[in-house]
């Protein structure tokens, strides 16, 4: 295969935004930047719902219903919210829900709220947004730690030495770079035995993966309930937080919660008063929730086959990935080499017609920095062609982290 080599003297002068980039066209999973036309790897969209027909078909008459911005706040609640959270009590197997905008505020409004003056230990790999939210929760009074979620023996120890107020664990429930799943059983066993409240940002799980069973067609599981539902846990001191952006299309998002937890944060937040969601983002979830129902896991289904097909692909040529988890989520992490290699390395998937996000300190930890793929239904078979040959090539130059 001919291409660059690492060895080159010199390497190819990059002109691909490595940066934002203003995408000025889409048809389907191409996007134009510039003159150039790519391949997007770098949205999530999970589902492909942004996409679906059906989905989009609905927002008209909904604005029709209730204008294009129903301005109230959650104290003056659209019936649609009402429907949402009781239909995702159901879809969740929760005591109770609440939709609100997006995880970003419930994360810097919520956690000070619970915390108080207790501590929050907030994981290293956890959203950047959950540990502005503990960053909050210090200013009014709390402590925050950050920890390791791979190494509950010094969660344990910081667990037990601060012994009053409250204890609180905040957490990804799918690691948003490398895809992999939280230990939920351990982690929770260990919250439970100290009384701490674990706190759980799902945002990449939800709509993925869901309930193990007998019946299920693939090994995210059935109905994308959740990893709470995927671990067969209870919500037994477990707050669980995520959106319907990533693999619902639609810019929501919601707590699942006990009912009388809801009841005082209506009283102690701003959650009501939050600004209210688009009439387009309550109609293509509640158009969403009808297609997971309908047809959800024949959607996972796929999605797993083509995220398999990659990863497989991927480990045959040794080349390392952060990707561990044996149901393989789609977020792959591909981390490289050398870190100096990810203008080029850019500028290469750029010339293939490849576009994806770069992690570069101090986005991600030093020994993370590389690129990130995320798989959706709506890619094709030639998509994922193309996206392998763009691989093969990294992989001979090489600048492609190996397990060799």
């Amino acid at each position: 295969m001919s291409g660059y080599r690492k060895n080159d003297v010199h390497w190819p002068k990059s002109n691909a935004p490595v940066g934002g980039a203003a995408v000025g066209e889409v048809h389907g999973r191409r996007i134009r930047i510039g003159d150039q036309w790519l391949i997007d790897f770098a949205s999530g969209n999970y589902l492909g719902f942004d996409l679906n027909e059906e989905i989009m078909d609905t927002i008209a008459g909904r604005v029709r219903q209730w204008g294009t911005y129903p301005s109230w706040s959650r104290l003056g609640s659209l019936s649609p919210y009402i429907e949402i959270e009781e239909r995702l009590g159901k879809l969740l197997r929760a005591p109770d829900t609440m939709v609100l905008p997006a995880t970003t505020h419930i994360h810097s409004s919520l956690i000070p709220a619970l915390a108080g003056i207790g501590t929050v230990f907030v994981d290293e790999h956890a959203h950047e947004t959950i540990y502005h939210g503990g960053r909050t929760a210090r200013a009014d009074g709390a402590r925050l730690q950050r920890f390791r979620v791979d190494d509950l023996d010094d969660l344990t120890r910081r667990l037990a030495a601060s012994s009053t107020g409250v204890r609180m664990v905040c957490v990804n429930g799918v690691d948003s770079i490398t895809g992999n799943l939280l230990d939920l059983p351990t982690l929770a066993r260990v919250c439970r035995e100290h009384a701490a409240l674990l706190y759980i940002d799902d945002i990449h799980g939800f709509g993925v993966i869901g309930e193990r069973g007998p019946d299920e067609i693939s090994p995210y599981g059935s109905q994308g309930n959740s990893i709470v539902q995927h671990f067969n846990e209870t919500y037994d001191n477990i707050i669980l937080v995520a959106g319907f952006s990533e693999a619902y299309s639609s810019p929501l998002a919601f707590i699942a919660l006990a009912t009388p937890l809801k009841q005082h944060l209506t009283q102690v937040t701003g959650h009501m008063y939050a600004q209210p969601s688009s009439t387009a983002s309550i109609a293509t979830t509640l158009a969403g929730l009808d297609v997971n129902e309908r047809e959800g896991d024949l959607i996972r289904a796929n999605l797993h086959d083509k995220t398999a097909r990659l990863l497989a692909h991927i480990r045959a040529t040794k080349v390392s990935t952060g990707s561990t988890h044996p149901c393989g989520i789609p977020i792959i992490a591909l981390p490289i080499a050398h870190s100096d290699d990810l203008p080029s390395i850019a500028q290469v998937l750029w010339e293939q017609g490849i576009h994806v996000t770069l992690t570069d300190y101090p986005y991600v930890a030093r020994d993370q920095i590389g690129f990130r793929i995320q798989i959706n239904t709506a890619h094709t078979n030639d998509d994922i062609d193309q996206l392998i040959n763009a691989l093969n090539l990294l992989t001979e130059m090489p600048v492609l982290r190996s397990d060799r």
